[in-house]
């Protein structure tokens, strides 16, 4: 029997649709999911009276929730979310 080249089972096809969005999935969560400091348009100094220290998203002594890296606490970025 002469096989036929380039032709793929309907087996092999469904394997293939099923791991490419498996392996987006994987890669999207091997990702940061907190922004860069650019992308949160962090500043080391404070925007008036706010300041990470403030800011329901800081992690002491020095991070925060949503932007990656050390994180001064009189920083401020536009993700700043005032304590109540």
């Amino acid at each position: 029997m002469i096989e036929q080249q380039g032709r793929h089972s309907r087996r092999e096809i469904a394997a293939a649709i099923v791991a490419i969005p498996a392996t987006m999935l994987w890669r999207a969560a091997a990702a940061s999911d907190k922004m860069t400091k650019p992308q949160a348009a962090y500043q080391d100094t404070p925007n008036g009276i706010y300041s990470c220290g403030l800011c329901t998203l800081f992690v002491a002594p020095n991070a925060c929730k949503v932007v990656e890296g050390e994180i001064s606490k009189d920083g401020w970025c536009k993700a700043f979310a005032a304590v109540d």
